[in-house]
């Protein structure tokens, strides 16, 4: 065994593996909490992450926050509790429970814990001009 420390969670090609995936998010955050804490007043864990398409599940300390940063797809942020923050080069959206702000690729961002909060992270790649399916 080398000096790494053990790890905390399962593999990702374990937690990432099959066609179908259940997601106890009130379980997950519970696990989430337990952690030990880092210096950005965050934890977090991707719940899915195929290609480009990531699904990330937040838990934020008051004044937790994650400095400016941008995504290469569409983004969507719901705050499942709490309140956040969320600042763009155009607007400072202050979000509470059951909000989702939407951004387009490549947006800059910021985000601030204004107080304890969970935040599931969607990002989704932009798709293709005429990428629909076909009508049936």
């Amino acid at each position: 065994m080398t000096g790494r420390e053990p790890r905390r969670r399962p593999h990702p090609s374990d937690r990432f593996a099959g066609a179908e995936h259940l997601l106890d998010l009130p379980s997950v955050l519970a696990a989430l909490r337990a952690e030990p804490r880092g210096t950005s007043g965050h934890q977090q864990i991707a719940l899915l992450h195929n290609g480009p398409v990531r699904l990330v599940l937040f838990a934020f300390e008051p004044g937790g926050r994650m400095p400016e940063h941008r995504a290469p797809g569409w983004v969507t942020i719901h705050v499942l509790r709490g309140a956040l923050a969320v600042r763009t080069p155009t607007a400072r959206h202050e979000l509470g429970q059951g909000q989702v702000l939407s951004l387009a690729p490549d947006v800059p961002h910021d985000v601030e814990a204004n107080e304890a909060a969970d935040m599931l992270l969607g990002i989704y790649p932009e798709a293709p001009v005429g990428s629909a399916a076909p009508a049936g």
